[in-house]
C-alpha cells in the first residue's frame, strides 16, 4: 500500500554543507491501513528496551524537580538532542526509546525530558505541565548549553511536546535569543481548541480522550491535599472531557482565564511564524487528534525555516511501515534522526 505526501517549505531542508535534505516517502504497512490502526499500533507495537538508559534529577529554580533520561555517551563531542514526550507520556515510552536509538545510529546522543509529574514520581508543586509551558524547556536548554558549550544542541517534540517545542522556538525567534540549532516536531496539535474538539467526538476519539483523562484525574487525586485550596476538586473530578479538565484544572493552576484562553495563548499556530531555526514538521492528514483543516499550511509555507511533510496516512505518532506485526519498521524516528544529523 502506498501513501502520498506533500512537502511544504524550503529553507529547513538544507544542511550545514548547503546540500538539500530529502525525506523518504512514508509507506504504511498493509496491515495497518487506517488512522486508528496506525495510532494504536504506534503505541503498543514499538519496543522500548531501556536497560541502557540513565536517569538524572535536576532541581528547578522554583523548588521543584525535573527528571531527565540519558542515552550513554559514546563520543565526548557528540551532538545532543533533547526529546519531548506527548500528553501523559514519559521518557521510556516506545516512541521515545526508538527515537533515542535512531539518533544513536547516527552518532547523536539523546536526552529525554519528563514533564513535571510524568516520571513516575509526583512533583512537589501544585502545578503540573501543559501544552504551552516553555519555562522548563528553557531551563533545561540553559543547563545543557552550560554543560556542553561547544556541542550542537537540537530537539524533537512529539504531540503535546511538539506544540511546546514550536511555541518555545517561536518565542525565542521573536526575541532573537539563543535556542536549539535545529528541531523536529511530530503530530503537533497546532490548534489546541480544535484538538480538544476532535477528542470530544464519539467512537475511538472518545476512547483516546478517556485514556488521557483517567491519567490526569489520577494525578489530581494523588495531589489532593495540596490542590484542595486551589481547585474546586469536585468539579475537576467530575470532568468528562479534556476540555472540562482544562477548564477546571489546567487553566486554574497555570494562570489562564479558562480553557479557551489557555488554548488560544498556548497553541503553536500563533508562534510558528517566528521560528528561525531549521525545523521539520511531520504530520498525517488522518491524525485523529486534529482535523487536517487545523494544520496551519499558510503560515508554514510563509516561513522558510519550516519544512512540512504531510502524509495521507500515519495516524497520531504512528507512521509504522512494513515488517512483521511483532517488529514493524517505524518511519518517523528515522526521518527525524536523518534530518537532525543532516544539520
Amino acid at each position: 500500500m502506498s501513501d502520498s505526501s506533500q512537502t511544504m517549505g524550503g529553507g529547513a531542508e538544507r544542511g550545514r554543507d548547503g546540500h538539500p535534505w530529502t525525506a523518504r516517502r512514508f509507506a504504511p504497512a498493509w496491515w495497518l491501513p487506517g488512522a486508528h490502526a496506525q495510532t494504536l499500533a504506534g503505541k503498543f507495537l514499538r519496543p522500548a528496551p531501556d536497560g541502557m538508559l540513565e536517569n538524572e534529577r535536576i532541581e528547578t529554580p522554583d523548588g521543584d524537580f525535573l527528571d531527565i533520561t540519558w542515552m550513554p555517551e559514546t563520543d565526548p563531542a557528540q551532538p545532543l538532542v533533547l526529546v519531548l514526550h506527548g500528553l501523559e507520556g514519559h521518557t521510556r515510552k516506545g516512541y521515545m526509546v526508538q527515537t533515542y536509538l535512531a539518533l544513536a545510529d547516527r552518532g547523536i546522543r539523546a536526552v529525554g525530558l519528563n514533564f513535571r509529574g510524568c516520571s513516575g514520581e509526583m512533583n512537589r508543586k501544585p502545578r503540573f505541565y501543559h501544552s504551552g509551558e516553555t519555562e522548563d524547556i528553557g531551563f533545561v536548554f540553559g543547563l545543557l548549553r552550560e554543560r556542553f558549550p561547544t556541542r550542537p544542541l537540537m530537539a524533537i517534540g512529539f504531540s503535546l511536546g511538539g506544540n511546546i517545542l514550536l511555541k518555545y522556538l517561536g518565542e525565542r525567534g521573536a526575541k532573537k535569543t539563543a535556542t536549539f540549532s535545529a528541531a523536529v516536531a511530530i503530530s503537533v496539535p497546532y490548534d489546541l481548541s480544535a484538538g480538544a474538539e476532535a477528542l470530544e467526538r464519539r467512537g475511538m476519539a472518545r476512547i483516546y480522550a478517556g485514556y488521557f483523562l483517567r491519567s490526569l484525574l489520577a494525578k489530581v487525586r494523588s495531589k489532593r491535599e495540596i490542590l484542595a485550596n486551589i481547585l474546586d476538586l469536585d468539579t475537576v473530578l467530575a470532568s468528562t472531557t479534556i476540555r472540562d479538565f482544562d477548564e477546571a484544572a489546567t487553566s486554574k493552576l497555570h494562570g489562564f482565564a479558562g480553557a479557551e484562553d489557555y488554548y488560544r495563548k498556548s497553541s503553536s499556530n500563533r508562534f510558528i511564524q517566528a521560528v528561525r531555526v531549521p525545523t521539520l514538521l511531520l504530520h498525517a492528514r488522518n491524525d485523529p487528534f486534529l482535523p487536517s483543516s487545523a494544520v496551519p499550511l499558510v503560515a508554514i509555507e510563509a516561513n522558510p525555516s519550516l519544512t512540512l511533510i504531510l502524509s495521507d496516512g500515519g495516524g497520531h505518532v504512528g507512521f509504522l511501515e512494513g515488517g512483521p506485526p511483532w517488529n514493524p519498521a517505524s518511519w518517523v524516528e528515522g526521518q527525524s534522526a536523518s534530518f537532525l544529523a543532516h544539520h
